[in-house]
């Protein structure tokens, strides 16, 4: 089984304070799919980090360091999710993939994705790009406009 890292343990309580006040230990970890002790430990880490406050069989309570940090890798993973969604991927697999590529892209690659998503959203409805890459998705063809043709800036 694959270790969880901080950032899904920050994300988790954040997401379970919201639902029900506060992250009990149990209840991380059957969200998590990983053992109660291994929370406990975890959540020991969080502390001394400064992410959470702690109380032994009771849970966790993020702290506002906690909570920044969630919020921003809550906007990561948006970015993530509808930039693979403007790919063509339906939205609750693009959540599944951005829980999974969110903790793994450097930050420079992050602000590039989220000035690609904010570019494509306020384009005008489907540019002929997008257009041209629903066709290339559906058939496998490559198609063009005639400019970037006569260029050879567009490989056909």
């Amino acid at each position: 089984m694959r270790r969880k890292t901080v950032e899904e343990y920050v994300e988790t309580i954040f997401v379970l304070e919201k639902k029900e006040g506060a992250a009990h230990t149990g209840k991380i970890a059957e969200v998590m799919g990983v053992k109660p002790p291994s929370v406990t430990e975890m959540l020991q880490k969080l502390q001394e980090s400064g992410f959470v406050k702690y109380k032994p069989f009771i849970g966790a309570n993020l702290t506002s360091s906690g909570k920044n940090k969630a919020r921003k890798l809550m906007d990561r993973h948006r970015v993530i999710a509808d930039f693979i969604e403007i790919l063509g991927v339906n939205r609750e697999l693009a959540e599944i993939d951005a829980c999974q590529l969110e903790h793994h892209v450097s930050e420079t690659t992050m602000q590039r994705l989220e000035k690609f998503v904010e570019f494509v959203r306020d384009s005008p409805q489907d540019p002929r790009w997008m257009e041209h890459f629903k066709h290339y998705l559906k058939t496998g063809v490559k198609i063009g406009c005639g400019s970037c043709m006569e260029e050879n800036k567009f490989d056909p």
